[in-house]
């Protein structure tokens, strides 16, 4: 979920950068190389513009293709993370035995750290708690500790041991989207390629015309930045992911 405010003001601040950034780098490199022999050189500064423009794009679309599907990801592990708890909540009242009541507690439990604690109202979700992990081992305990009476409660007692391992794999793998921000050396190519782009257009004149293409071209720049940024960063605003399938999950075993 991706709040307003917080997208509108890093919008404005990767749109409004990158265009600031283009025309300061183009007014001073044309204050700097100043020569009356601009129409000469038109052709191959535009061949070069082209070619600098194409090796940007392809950068940018390499990399908010590779943070989308990153993102992407991380929304299917929330939602597999929930799934793997509802079975062992629903398994464990198939089990139809009194042991299997402290599972259905530490679930709940669970979820309710996960929700509260991992995910707190303000400030960055998702950062694992030890408290989570507690609830998690006293869940797994108490289905290692479950003694099955027949060949229903024996297939049962196996899916929920096999699915509190999913569990903490979705855990881990939170946990490692957590780690592992946009590197700093994409960030130096984009504003780099960026900046050699409109000390390109030097050699054209700073006429209305001119001055509109490259403030559209680094627009639409910093605004595939700025998507980049969002799902790069996808505990914290503004594309700061929700546990909406754990809550939902919290909230349907409530009403039971």
């Amino acid at each position: 979920m991706i709040g307003l405010w917080p997208s509108a003001f890093y919008g404005v601040a990767f749109v409004g950068g990158s265009i600031a950034i283009s025309l300061v780098t183009y007014f001073l490199t044309r204050a700097l190389l100043a020569s009356p022999e601009y129409e000469r050189h038109k052709e191959m500064a535009g061949s070069v513009v082209v070619r600098l423009g194409a090796l940007q794009g392809l950068i940018l679309a390499l990399v908010f293709a590779q943070e989308m599907t990153s993102y992407q990801r991380l929304e299917a592990v929330l939602s597999g993370e929930a799934n793997a708890i509802a079975d062992i909540y629903h398994d464990a009242e198939r089990y139809e035995a009194s042991e299997t009541e402290p599972i259905k507690a530490a679930m709940l439990r669970y979820l309710q750290i996960a929700t509260d604690k991992e995910w707190p109202k303000n400030g960055p979700g998702g950062q694992l708690s030890g408290e989570g992990w507690i609830a998690w081992d006293d869940a797994y305990r108490d289905v290692l500790n479950l003694t099955p009476e027949s060949a229903r409660q024996q297939a049962l007692a196996a899916n929920m041991l096999a699915r509190i391992h999913d569990i903490s794999r979705a855990r881990n793998q939170r946990d490692l989207t957590w780690s592992l921000p946009t590197i700093a050396i994409f960030w130096f190519a984009a504003i780099s390629g960026m900046i050699l782009i409109a000390a390109g257009y030097y050699i054209f004149p700073p006429e209305r015309q001119n001055i509109v293409l490259l403030s559209i071209f680094s627009a639409y720049t910093g605004i595939v930045m700025f998507m980049i940024f969002a799902f790069s960063n996808p505990y914290s605003p503004p594309a700061a992911i929700q546990p909406d399938a754990l809550l939902d999950l919290l909230a349907q075993l409530r009403t039971g």
